[in-house]
């Protein structure tokens, strides 16, 4: 069986601990090439200035790999985060963020993405991510 939204789903509500579940995301596609989360805009995301916090943008871009990697194995693997490299582009206000992941080399110890997260309603980049994981034995 495939990794589909619905399994998605579940995973987002049983594996994650609850302040990632506090972000508010939510699974807008998933397939064997990649993922796409949604961040859901809320002022208590946000940094004085207004901008959605890098905190919270680099969480998305790690949870989104999760969902992609799972998607290109067939199912939830366990595995943590070896090494994340985030550039923050531009400033998120006051609308959801989108992130897609894609796997770019899938492993049998090891995967590696990248992530592209954009504002809702602007297609220019406002971070991007290289990531690397390790695979555990399940």
């Amino acid at each position: 069986m495939a990794f589909d939204k619905d399994a998605a789903e579940r995973l987002l509500a049983q594996v994650f601990a609850a302040w990632v579940q506090a972000l508010d995301l939510s699974v807008e596609e998933i397939g064997a090439d990649g993922a796409i989360l949604r961040m859901r805009f809320s002022e208590r995301l946000c940094r004085d200035n207004g901008g959605v916090c890098g905190q919270a943008i680099a969480s998305l871009a790690d949870t989104a790999m999760v969902f992609a990697v799972s998607a290109a194995s067939g199912g939830y693997r366990p595995m943590t985060t070896v090494d994340k490299t985030v550039h923050f582009l531009r400033p998120i206000a006051n609308a959801d963020a989108l992130a897609v992941a894609r796997v770019l080399r899938l492993g049998r110890s090891m995967a590696f993405g990248q992530v592209t997260i954009v504002a809702e309603g602007d297609a220019r980049p406002a971070a991007t991510a290289q990531t690397a994981y390790a695979l555990l034995a399940g």
